[in-house]
């Protein structure tokens, strides 16, 4: 993913898995699961992860499923 092609590293808004769920409204354990997956980019920091705002958003805009009108 693009994430730090597109801005400098320095400006990059980290979130914790427990923001990204949050924000989500998903448990903690969907959020690791999309990490593991690949679906979700992340960077491990020790023992825990930390996901790109950007990413966040980029996923749910790509995941969105409209409801067409017949």
């Amino acid at each position: 993913m693009a994430v730090t092609e597109s801005r400098p590293l320095n400006e990059v808004v980290f979130l914790t898995v427990a923001e990204v769920a949050a924000v989500m409204r998903v448990s903690k354990m969907t959020v690791y699961r999309l990490v593991h997956s690949g679906h979700l980019p992340a960077i491990r920091v020790g023992r825990s992860f930390r996901v790109p705002e950007q990413a966040v958003h980029d996923y749910l805009r790509e995941s969105y499923v409209g409801v067409e009108s017949a």
